[in-house]
């Protein structure tokens, strides 16, 4: 969802992160708020979740709930959807596969960010790299692939070759082509898909954040697309905050792996000794953690050199 421009149904914020303060490129930052949400008549944990860019599982266990469990309109539920920015663009649009977040920058500044949902692992990964946006397109038509008509075939379904505008069309109201010949950005019919790796390569919006990002992006866009399972950043009060993910597409062995060989390389032991560092790369939960306080100024690592090496963690 736009987040820059949405506004939450919420009871209260705490610890609310600073989307609007001035970036700069080699500090990582944070995005989202600890709050309340009040559950709505029809509320699933898989659709909140994809609301707030928060897994159904890490909401269920933050709740102290089964993740099957029916939720009951009117009640409370904490949500933690803080994110650490991997990179600062001056312009243009960064994909973080793991953390199914598209950032979008304006003159060095976060402007918005959305939860997307990328594409599954196996041969419909969404790839990485530099690309452009080539096109935009509103009431898009589907010109299905042939590998997903040989999909639909396998599958036993009716082959289509070409959906027209409308709600069946799973392109939504808007797509841009990208650079990147297989793949696009676009809305969809399916909103309750979204922060879910269920795409065949293409980046997922939600209908209302297409929208919003269509109307803020032009042709020639710059879109970067990486892949980062461990994040760390320091917040404006100087916390260390750690954040994992999954390695869905099994690229770096394991979020643990890489991030003890990234503190060992980075001067960051000190981190990588504490307790809640291993705690939030063993249970991946895809949220920002920060460490205990006694690690904010602790080893002999300059802030300076933290903040010049967190952005290059994962890759």
């Amino acid at each position: 969802m736009g987040r820059s421009a949405k506004v939450f149904r919420v009871l209260c914020f705490a610890a609310a992160a600073a989307v609007a303060l001035p970036l700069r490129a080699a500090e990582p930052f944070l995005v989202g708020a600890e709050f309340a949400y009040r559950v709505e008549r029809g509320d699933t944990l898989a659709a909140i979740g994809a609301r707030f860019a928060v897994s159904p599982q890490t909401l269920a266990a933050r709740n102290r709930l089964s993740v099957s469990k029916r939720l009951v309109a009117g009640r409370t539920l904490r949500i933690d959807n803080r994110h650490i920015v991997p990179q600062v663009l001056d312009d243009g649009i960064l994909i973080n596969v793991p953390q199914r977040i598209l950032y979008l920058f304006e003159d060095g500044r976060l402007a918005a960010w959305y939860p997307v949902a990328l594409g599954q692992p196996g041969s419909w990964q969404t790839p990485t790299g530099s690309y452009r946006v080539v096109a935009k397109e509103r009431d898009p038509t589907w010109e299905v692939p042939l590998s997903i008509q040989q999909e639909m075939k396998r599958k036993g379904e009716r082959i289509r070759t070409k959906v027209a505008p409308g709600p069946e069309n799973p392109l939504g109201n808007y797509w841009l082509g990208l650079s990147l010949t297989c793949c696009g950005i676009h809305g969809t019919n399916a909103p309750r898909s979204i922060y879910r790796f269920e795409t065949h390569g293409c980046i997922r919006l939600a209908p209302e954040d297409a929208v919003d990002l269509f109307s803020r992006v032009s042709v020639g866009a710059r879109v970067e697309i990486i892949y980062d399972t461990v994040l760390v950043a320091r917040d404006e009060r100087g916390r260390l905050f750690v954040e994992a993910h999954p390695d869905v597409y099994e690229r770096h062995g394991g979020p643990y792996e890489k991030a003890l060989d990234f503190a060992g390389n980075r001067d960051l032991r000190s981190a990588s000794e504490a307790p809640g560092w291993e705690e939030a790369l063993r249970i991946a939960e895809g949220i920002a953690t920060p460490l205990p306080a006694s690690l904010r100024l602790s080893g002999t690592t300059a802030p300076d050199r933290i903040r010049d090496s967190v952005a290059a963690i994962g890759r």
